[in-house]
């Protein structure tokens, strides 16, 4: 009984540090002012950040214990495009600020369909997310 208490100890305190080290980097890379910018809510922006991070929080316990959110597919729907929604901006705030898209072009010598190449890997990753929820790869 010890043994599962500190494993559990162990596992939540490492699903925290874990998720503290996300949320400082979303603020740290300014993607939740950034946010906040864009939609012209800045003053919420202690609320955004909060919610973030109950948001980590409630999601490494959710995976720890294996808890069931009722709601059906329509909720797994909702689930799924503001997820996606979420990640596709991760994904977009950190290549700008790395400059990703601009150093790929310039070393794989591309003058013209960068657009292109960007929406064909927004596509596929969308595209790839669907034949995984589609063929329930999901734990």
């Amino acid at each position: 009984m010890w043994n599962q208490l500190l494993l559990i100890m162990i596992g939540f305190s490492a699903g925290i540090i874990i998720a503290g080290g996300e949320v400082g980097l979303l603020i740290g890379l300014s993607i939740i002012p950034r946010y906040a910018g864009i939609t012209h809510t800045g003053k919420h922006i202690l609320l955004y950040e909060d919610s973030i991070l109950l948001g980590t929080v409630l999601g490494n316990l959710f995976f720890l214990w294996k808890w069931q959110i009722p709601g059906g597919l329509l909720f797994l729907i909702l689930y799924g495009l503001f997820s996606g929604l979420f990640l596709g901006g991760w994904i977009m705030a950190l290549a700008e600020v790395a400059d990703i898209f601009p150093i790929f072009a310039r070393r794989a010598r591309f003058s013209e369909g960068l657009p292109k190449v960007i929406l064909s890997i927004a596509l596929g990753k969308t595209l790839g997310s669907l034949f995984y929820y589609y063929k329930e790869w999901f734990p």
